[in-house]
């Protein structure tokens, strides 16, 4: 009898959302993602990023990364990672910490709408080794080709792995040494390829990247 009544209370209590399906109501949607503001996203870049990343993203300081046609979500992530520490790094921080994820979001899909200039190698000599880098590794050390994650054009994969096409060839070089030494410290993919490069190696496939296109 306790068996039964159980069965009878449970079908009770069911019986208001089989009568809802039926009648033709749909479970509530979950809320969608607010869409970034471009107009907040350019102003809040120009407060913040543009004297170090220039008014369009094209940084004309080869310390400082381009950020025009970046991947957003790539943007995004490397914003919080620098906010929460996980990417170290004291100026990036402490713009990084007076954002919110909306103005983040918002400074990211303004940026990447913006066209790259395109960059140049400088070194004729060891472009060629950077080449081969780029787009072969080096197989009996087991790197990776560069091309693997970044494509063949450096354009990257959206989400996934950054666009490198014309990097200023000192800030690669600056961040490959860092993933090498730990200093660089959110992407273990990067820090395993790092490791096994040597300085040479390092700017040859920086300045390679420059002047890819």
């Amino acid at each position: 009898m306790k068996l039964l009544a159980s069965l009878l209370t449970a079908a009770a209590l069911a019986a208001p959302v089989f009568s809802a399906f039926a009648a033709g109501e749909a479970p509530a949607a979950p809320p969608k993602a607010a869409k970034p503001d471009l107009v907040k996203g350019e102003a809040s870049f120009t407060a913040v990023c543009a004297a170090c990343h220039g008014a369009d993203g094209n940084s004309a300081i080869a310390a400082n990364p381009k950020l025009s046609q970046q991947h957003p979500e790539y943007l995004v992530k490397q914003l919080q990672e620098f906010k929460s520490g996980k990417r170290n790094d004291p100026v990036m921080k402490g713009f990084a910490s007076a954002l919110s994820d909306e103005d983040m979001k918002n400074i990211a899909y303004w940026v990447t709408s913006k066209t790259a200039k395109p960059g140049f190698a400088k070194d004729k000599e060891l472009v060629s080794l950077g080449e081969r880098i780029y787009r072969g590794g080096i197989a009996d050390r087991n790197i990776a080709a560069c091309a693997g994650c970044h494509s063949p054009n450096g354009s990257g994969i959206p989400a996934q792995y950054p666009r490198l096409s014309g990097q200023h060839a000192d800030y690669t070089v600056k961040q490959l040494v860092e993933f090498r030494e730990g200093k660089r410290a959110n992407s273990i993919q990067m820090t395993q390829v790092a490791a096994k490069l040597n300085d040479k190696e390092i700017k040859a496939v920086s300045d390679y990247i420059a002047g890819l296109r």
